[in-house]
């Protein structure tokens, strides 16, 4: 990024954001003049990420995102940079797994929710106490279409974003009037994350979407910017559907 726009004053911290749709998000949040912290696992892929996004505005905190540890040094380290941590963002998730749930291994679900579910838990702890508490801000889950229907072979996934939908609305009721907290459910998303439902078959995939085509990380980047906007200021306890129409065909022979 070769210009940026005025800061902002307000600062984010977006979980699992070096790549797909937490770095879409970030992106967002970024021209419109925030300060970011990202987190990720993979920390030279963190540090491409702060580059291009630009480091005079943007750090990155690398570590897993069920780690509770990592959860306290990344709101600590926005903290330190930033001073604030107006806005949460927990977008980091795992589906290691792709098959009927009859076989699915429990470890693995374990697994699964630890990363989609409790971990968000966990940063929207950390950031309440640091600093939402007594300043206010907003919270954004991203969870998925995944969550509102059944999802053959992702069932374990599924479940999990069910179970964020529920959290998104439980921190709702009792972060408030401090704090609002929304998901986003987005449909496929052409990220590396979600390859194995689209790639090689892509035209085929977005024929079942009204709007014909898939979902792009900066679709869910505005979406995230405007959750955690003024202009969203009477809005919190909802999950916001970003699916490209495929919601529509629900029932149709």
């Amino acid at each position: 990024m070769t210009t940026l726009p005025e800061l902002s004053g307000k600062a984010a911290l977006i979980t699992g954001a070096s790549r797909g749709i937490g770095y879409g998000v970030a992106e967002a949040l970024v021209a419109r003049g925030d300060r970011v912290c990202i987190t990720g696992r993979n920390e030279d892929a963190l540090k491409e990420a702060v580059e291009a996004l630009g480091a005079d505005r943007v750090i990155g905190v690398a570590g897993k995102a069920h780690d509770e540890a990592h959860q306290a040094v990344a709101v600590e380290r926005a903290m330190e940079a930033f001073g604030r941590v107006d806005y949460l963002v927990n977008n980091a998730g795992t589906n290691p797994v792709f098959g009927p749930i009859a076989e699915l291994d429990l470890n693995v679900a374990r697994k699964v929710f630890e990363t989609n579910v409790v971990s968000a838990l966990g940063f929207a702890q950390q950031t309440w106490k640091a600093w939402q508490s007594e300043n206010g801000g907003a919270i954004v889950n991203i969870a998925s279409v995944a969550g509102l229907a059944p999802s053959p072979f992702i069932g374990a996934y599924g479940i999990s974003k069910a179970a964020m939908i529920n959290l998104t609305v439980q921190l709702a009721h009792e972060f408030a009037p401090k704090v609002r907290v929304n998901a986003i459910a987005p449909a496929v998303v052409k990220t590396k994350f979600a390859a194995a439902l689209y790639e090689g078959r892509e035209a085929e995939a977005a024929a079942a979407y009204p709007l014909n085509r898939l979902g792009v990380p900066t679709d869910i980047g505005g979406a995230a910017a405007f959750l955690t906007s003024q202009q969203s200021d009477w809005v919190t306890g909802q999950t916001l559907v970003v699916d490209g129409g495929l919601f529509l065909n629900a029932g149709v022979a």
